[in-house]
C-alpha cells in the first residue's frame, strides 16, 4: 500500500515537472519571438529611411547642373538719373546710365522700343530680351513664350545686336546664339527684381509703350 501511494506521488510530482518544463519551453520560445518581432520593428524603418535616402541622393545625382551664368558681363551705373534727351548708351543694348522719366510697359513687343524708356524699365528690375530682326521665326516665338504672361520682362527686335540675341538687366548684359539656350532661364530666373535693382517694387506698367503681349 505504502509502495502504490509512494508511487502515485512520484507520478505526480513527475506531472509537475514535465508541466514546468513546458512552461518553462513555452516562456523561452515567446521571448525568442518577442526578440524577432522587435528586430523585425527595428529593420523595417531603417530599411525603409535607407531606402528613401538612397532614392533621394539618386535624384539628387540624376538632377543636371544649372546653367551657368559665368558669360554674363557686368557694368556699374547708378539708378535715378533722368533725362528728356535722347541717350548716347555705350552699350547696344543699353544696360543702364540716364533714361527718360517714364518707363517703358513690360511686355512683348514686335517693333522697335525706345531706349531711354526701356532703361527705365531696366531700373525698376526689369529684363530686357532684345533679338536681331532676322532671327528665324520659330526661335522669336519661343523667346514670346519665355516672356507672355510674366512680369518685369520685355522683348523686342533690336538693329545692329552684338549676337542673334541678348539679354539685359540693369548692370547685367548675357550674349546668346539661340532661343532654346538653358541660360535664358536661368538669366530670367536670376535677374527679373534680382538684387542688381535699382528700385524694388516700382511699376512695369502705368508708363508708357503697348504691349502685344
Amino acid at each position: 500500500m505504502a509502495d502504490t501511494q509512494d508511487e502515485r506521488a512520484g507520478s505526480a510530482a513527475g506531472g509537475r515537472g514535465d508541466r514546468a518544463a513546458r512552461v518553462a519551453a513555452m516562456q523561452k520560445a515567446e521571448r525568442a519571438r518577442a526578440r524577432r518581432r522587435k528586430a523585425a520593428l527595428i529593420a523595417v524603418p531603417t530599411v525603409l529611411v535607407l531606402g528613401a535616402g538612397a532614392g533621394v541622393a539618386a535624384l539628387i545625382a540624376a538632377q543636371p547642373d544649372p546653367p551657368s551664368l559665368e558669360a554674363v558681363q557686368t557694368f556699374d551705373y547708378t539708378g535715378g538719373e533722368h533725362t528728356q534727351e535722347a541717350v548716347q548708351y555705350a552699350e547696344n543694348p543699353p544696360v543702364g546710365g540716364e533714361h527718360a522719366p517714364v518707363w517703358l510697359n513690360c511686355g512683348v513687343y514686335t517693333e522697335p522700343v525706345p531706349n531711354e524708356n526701356a532703361v527705365h524699365s531696366l531700373e525698376h528690375g526689369a529684363v530686357w530680351i532684345t533679338y536681331g530682326p532676322d532671327l528665324p521665326a520659330e526661335q522669336v516665338e519661343q523667346l514670346t513664350e519665355a516672356v507672355e504672361g510674366r512680369d518685369y520682362t520685355l522683348l523686342s527686335p533690336y538693329e545692329g545686336l552684338p549676337a542673334p540675341i541678348v539679354l539685359s538687366a540693369w548692370n547685367h548684359q548675357l550674349t546668346v546664339e539661340q532661343a532654346d539656350d538653358p541660360r535664358i532661364g536661368a538669366f530670367l530666373s536670376e535677374y527679373v527684381n534680382g538684387p542688381q535693382t535699382p528700385e524694388p517694387g516700382a511699376l512695369c506698367s502705368n508708363g508708357v509703350g503697348t504691349p502685344v503681349g
